[in-house]
């Protein structure tokens, strides 16, 4: 099974780039699945109804998210749905949605990280134990860590080694350089990165962070608009048999949006 996981999709031009390369990219390079975190997909927090769709209609087989999920509060009742949108298992028993989606023999786990991190969750590591159990008899199971800490990260995909074919970081929004398949056979990177304006601060637009960092003030960071749109992602090869990662690879790519697509 090939999965390509996509870092953070960020506001409209993040969508727009998602629905230029994908539906290519899928069939270059082989991909049976797609998983794609979604979190900052409507005007840079949370989703729509219609932005979900959006991306499902772009090739995305199953979108994950972060602590982002709940910012659209009309949304929050549609995690209830029966589709493949995922909130962080590891929020507290209640909230709304789930954070495991199985689709024709694979297995997806949104989960979130507590170093660093804005808002409360369950422990990652013992929740992924108890996920992992009732797992079985899946051999193909990927997991999007959402979290802030590279530590957090590295440790969560170590803990885990041998026992899932990946585990992929999201939510800094910057790409890094460290894929690798572990000696047990679970494939991961610190993190995705983004699909969003290149000439921007993680997906924001440049001024505002900028007058945020100098001012201390609070306040809702808008999309940023541009021309050229990073898509970041990786390539996952799995062995369906065993669920070992044969291989992983990162699949960066960066398109030209017209003004309309803007």
């Amino acid at each position: 099974m090939r999965i390509l996981m996509v870092g953070d999709v960020i506001g409209r031009p993040g969508r727009a780039a998602l629905g230029e390369l994908l539906p290519g990219l899928r069939s270059t390079l082989h991909i049976d699945r797609v998983v794609a975190n979604g979190e900052n997909a409507a005007a840079g927090r949370g989703l729509t109804d219609a932005t979900a769709r959006e991306l499902f209609n772009a090739g995305v087989d199953v979108i994950t998210s972060g602590n982002h999920i709940f910012d659209v509060r009309e949304f929050v009742p549609l995690l209830e749905l029966d589709w493949p949108v995922l909130r962080p298992a590891n929020y507290s028993p209640g909230v709304p949605g789930r954070g495991v989606a199985t689709l024709n023999g694979l297995v997806v786990i949104s989960l979130m990280g507590r170093t660093f991190m804005p808002v409360a969750v369950d422990d990652p590591f013992r929740m992924a134990d108890s996920l992992l159990a009732d797992a079985v008899p899946e051999r193909v199971i990927v997991i999007d860590f959402h979290a802030e800490a590279t530590s957090e990260k590295q440790a969560f995909a170590w803990y885990l080694d041998g026992r899932v074919s990946a585990v992929v970081g999201t939510h800094t929004h910057v790409p890094t350089a460290d894929a690798r398949v572990l000696p047990g056979g679970t494939a991961t990177v610190t993190d995705l990165g983004m699909v969003g304006v290149r000439d921007s601060v993680i997906g924001d637009d440049i001024e505002s962070v900028i007058d945020r960092f100098l001012t201390g003030m609070p306040g809702r960071l808008p999309v940023a608009t541009g021309t050229a749109v990073t898509f970041n992602s990786v390539l996952i090869d799995v062995d369906d048999a065993t669920g070992r990662a044969n291989s992983i690879e990162r699949v960066d790519r960066e398109c030209l949006l017209s003004a309309r697509e803007r």
